[in-house]
C-alpha cells in the first residue's frame, strides 16, 4: 500500500509537465491528469464487484500488474528524454528519435501553419539540413536559452527559498490543506454518517456506499472545466497574436484568482449539503465532493506550474503534498471525537470544518493583490523604458 501511494504521486507528478506541449490549453490538459489520477479510484469499486461475483483477488490484482507495463513502453518511446521546457523553443521534437528518420514527432502548435508569434512555421533542428544528433541538440538548447525565462509568472532568478516563504505559497498551502483536511475527514467518516442516518440499515449503507464510489468516476470529466476557468484569457487575444511575455504570465495569475475562489466555494457548498442529517441529501453531498476535489487537485497543480518559476515545479509541488499531508493528521483527534463524545454524529465537526475553509477565501485575495503589484511593476516598466530602446527591439523584432 505504501508503494502504491508513493507510485502513484510520482506518476501524477512526472506526467503533468506534457501540459507543456499544449500551449494555450495547458491548464486544461493539467486539470485533466489530476482528474483522471482523482477518478483511478473508482477501479478499487470494480474490483470489489467482481470480486463479490466470484472473481479470484490475486488473478485481478496480477492482472492490474500487467497493465502497469503500458507506462513503461510509453515512456521509453513516447515521452522526451529530459524534461518538457515551457514555453517551448522552436522545432521541439519528442518520442522515439531515429536518426536516419529525423524525429518522429512536433508539437500541436506546430500542426497547423500560421500559428505561434512568427508568421511562419518554426524550423525543426532535426531536418534542418547539416544538422544531426548532437549538432541537433545543440540547435534546440540555443533556441531554448534564447527564449522566455524559466518561470512563467515569476521574474527568472527567484530562488527555491524566496518561494517557499512568499505570502503566495504559505497561503496557497493553507488553501489546499483546510479542503484536503475536509475531503480525508468525509472519506473517513463515510460509513458511521451514513450509518447513524439510515438507523444502521447495512443494505441501505451499502447502496449508499456504492453510489458514493460512482461519483468518483466523473473526476475526471469535473476536472478540466477549471483548466477552462484558467485558460480563458488566452481566448481573448488579439488576432495578431499579441499577448504573450510578462502580459500573459498576468493574465494567467489573474485567471487563478477566481479559480481559486471557485473552489472554495464549491468546498463549502459541498460541506453544507455533508452537515444536513437528511439521508436524500447526501447523493447532492457525493456530486459537490467530487466536483470540489477536482477542482482541488488539478487547480493546485496549475496555480504552482502558473504562479512560480517551474524549475521549481517538482520542489514546490512535493512540500505542498507533504505539508498539506502533515495537516491532514488533524483527521485523527476529529475522529476520536465523533467516535467517542459524539456518538457517531459528526454535525458539530462539520460545522467547525466551514468556519475553518472560510479562511481558504484568504488565498485568492493575496493572489489578487499580487497580480495588481506584478502589473504596476510591469507598467512602471514600460514607462521607465526610453524610446530609443523600444524602437531598436522592434527593428530586432521585425528583422
Amino acid at each position: 500500500m505504501c508503494l502504491r501511494s508513493v507510485g502513484g504521486i510520482l506518476l501524477i507528478l512526472t506526467n503533468m509537465q506534457v501540459g507543456n506541449l499544449f500551449g494555450k490549453h495547458r491548464s486544461t490538459i493539467i486539470t485533466l491528469y489530476n482528474g483522471a489520477f482523482d477518478s483511478s479510484s473508482a477501479v478499487f469499486l470494480v474490483v470489489k464487484l467482481l470480486y463479490e461475483q466470484g472473481l479470484d483477488l490475486q488473478a485481478m490484482f496480477l492482472f492490474l500488474s500487467a497493465c502497469s507495463a503500458w507506462h513503461l513502453t510509453r515512456t521509453f518511446f513516447l515521452m522526451p528524454r529530459w524534461h518538457i521546457p515551457y514555453p517551448l523553443p522552436p522545432g521541439y521534437t519528442y518520442g522515439l528519435r531515429c536518426r536516419r528518420q529525423g524525429c518522429s514527432y512536433r508539437t500541436h502548435e506546430e500542426q497547423r501553419p500560421g500559428l505561434g508569434d512568427g508568421a511562419h512555421e518554426p524550423s525543426d533542428p532535426c531536418t534542418e539540413p547539416g544538422l544531426g544528433g548532437a549538432d541537433a541538440g545543440k540547435a534546440i538548447m540555443g533556441k531554448r536559452e534564447s527564449g522566455a525565462g524559466p518561470g512563467h509568472g515569476e521574474p527568472p532568478g527567484m530562488s527555491f527559498r524566496a518561494c517557499v516563504f512568499s505570502k503566495l505559497f504559505f497561503w496557497h498551502l493553507m488553501w489546499l490543506s483546510v479542503m484536503q483536511l475536509r475531503h480525508y475527514l468525509f472519506i473517513g467518516t463515510l460509513n458511521p454518517m451514513l450509518g447513524h442516518l439510515a438507523a444502521h440499515d447495512a443494505t441501505l449503507v451499502s447502496t449508499y456506499t456504492n453510489a458514493f464510489a460512482f461519483t468518483q468516476l466523473c473526476g475526471v470529466l469535473c476536472a478540466p472545466w477549471n483548466g477552462l476557468i484558467l485558460d480563458r484569457h488566452k481566448r481573448g487575444r488579439s488576432k495578431d497574436g499579441s499577448a504573450k511575455g510578462g502580459s500573459d504570465s498576468l493574465a494567467d495569475l489573474h485567471s487563478c484568482v477566481l479559480s481559486l475562489a471557485v473552489t472554495v466555494l464549491q468546498c463549502v457548498a459541498f460541506s453544507v449539503c455533508a452537515s444536513v442529517p437528511v439521508l436524500p441529501v447526501q447523493y447532492a453531498t457525493f456530486i459537490l465532493q467530487v466536483l470540489s476535489r477536482s477542482f482541488l487537485y488539478g487547480g493546485n497543480a496549475a496555480f504552482l506550474a502558473i504562479a512560480f518559476p517551474l524549475e521549481h515545479f517538482g520542489k514546490l509541488y512535493g512540500l505542498v503534498m507533504g505539508l498539506s499531508a502533515v495537516v491532514s493528521l488533524l483527521q485523527y483527534p476529529c475522529f476520536a471525537l465523533i467516535k467517542g463524545p459524539l456518538s457517531d454524529d459528526p454535525f458539530y465537526v462539520n460545522i467547525g470544518l466551514i468556519i475553518v475553509i472560510l479562511l481558504a477565501f484568504v488565498s485568492p485575495l493575496v493572489v489578487l493583490r499580487e497580480y495588481q503589484r506584478r502589473e504596476r511593476e510591469q507598467e512602471k516598466q514600460h514607462v521607465d523604458s526610453p524610446p530609443l530602446t523600444l524602437a531598436k527591439a522592434g527593428v530586432e523584432s521585425s528583422i
